[in-house]
């Protein structure tokens, strides 16, 4: 019933019928992608900093810059 559902909506109405597809293999992507990619050897980026890193010493202010 449900594939003869599916067969008449991809005839009669192929835009729903190739959205519900297309939004059918997304979990499947979700799932499946990260161990496919770790299987080929990808290593994933460093992340990018998200603060300067400061010195590990005294910080002296400028002159002139006083309030």
């Amino acid at each position: 019933m449900v594939l003869q559902y599916l067969r008449t909506q991809a005839r009669e109405k192929p835009y729903i019928f190739s959205s519900f597809v297309i939004a059918a293999i997304g979990p499947v992507l979700v799932v499946g992608v990260p161990p496919i990619r770790k299987s080929m050897g990808w290593v994933s980026a460093q992340r990018i900093p998200e603060t300067y890193p400061l010195p590990n010493r005294a910080r002296n202010p400028p002159p002139g810059y006083e309030d």
